[in-house]
């Protein structure tokens, strides 16, 4: 049992075959999270409601980190 419990981080990353490539699934989850951020500024950038976003510095990189793992949560968590 010892040995399965050390073993067990010996298992396979998960990835996705692309063009006859692997990527690592969290890759495609951060590149989801940089698109739904694109979309908040453009909405938020229509609607006069960017405001609300302040500091940028801060808040896309937030937005971005919430997304991506919000992502990884509902199509990759086993």
């Amino acid at each position: 049992m010892l040995i399965g419990i050390l073993l067990a981080g010996c298992s396979r990353a998960p990835s996705i075959v692309l063009f006859g490539a692997a990527f690592p699934d969290w890759l495609f989850c951060i590149a989801g999270g940089v698109l739904a951020t694109v979309m908040v500024h453009l909405i938020f950038g229509a609607t006069r409601g960017a405001v609300l976003l302040r500091p940028l510095p801060l808040a896309y990189p937030g937005l971005t980190a919430i997304f991506a793992t919000s992502i990884w949560m509902l199509v990759f968590y086993h």
